[in-house]
């Protein structure tokens, strides 16, 4: 029986790891999305989902669970996959890589790579409830993440992609990374 390949992306606010996600899920691989577990328990709260309420959410959940909170929430939803390989999108910290790499032989990290001025852009682009346009907002918001572990968390990552060309180049690399982790993991 083959092992089963649980691949975690980890990037600064807009570096693409939704694109990559995305991409993922075009080739058939289930992505299970970290940020969807701090927006059910918003939505159970009642509160609306913007930047603000996502970070003080999950704040308010790692002081509860501790700082690999959001890992622990995501690991059943990781299991439910029946698949020989899953995607896990969103991590932001240390403590969630190494959860997951005690939970999961086969957990791999890619790090999604981007430059502050292609991330603020993409902000201001694509418009998501949850996201602030502005640099200030962004540079708030990637402390807030550097506070979670999000640079240990991406010094840690096995495998590294650079997302500063066109989507189509980042699909084309994306999709090449996923196929040698598949070859040399052995699986599917």
């Amino acid at each position: 029986m083959k092992k089963k390949l649980v691949i975690g992306v980890v990037g600064y606010p807009a570096s693409g790891k939704g694109e990559f996600s995305r991409i993922a899920k075009k080739l058939g691989i289930p992505v299970v999305v970290m940020g969807d577990v701090v927006r059910k328990e918003l939505d159970n709260a009642g509160l609306k989902q913007t930047d603000r309420n996502m970070g003080e959410m999950s704040k308010y959940l790692r002081q509860g669970m501790g700082m690999d909170a959001l890992a622990q929430l995501t690991i059943p939803l990781i299991e439910d996959q029946r698949s020989a390989i899953v995607l896990v999108d969103g991590i932001r910290g240390d403590a969630e890589v190494t959860t997951f790499s005690k939970k999961f032989k086969g957990f791999r990290l890619i790090g999604v790579e981007s430059l502050f001025d292609t991330r603020l852009s993409r902000l201001k682009d694509r418009g998501r409830s949850d996201d602030s346009g502005d640099a200030e907002g962004l540079l708030a918001r990637d402390q807030r993440e550097e506070g979670w572990g999000l640079g240990d968390a991406m010094d840690m990552a096995d495998y590294f992609i650079t997302n500063e060309g066109t989507i189509e180049e980042f699909e084309e690399k994306a999709r090449e990374l996923l196929k040698k982790m598949e070859r040399e993991e052995d699986v599917c």
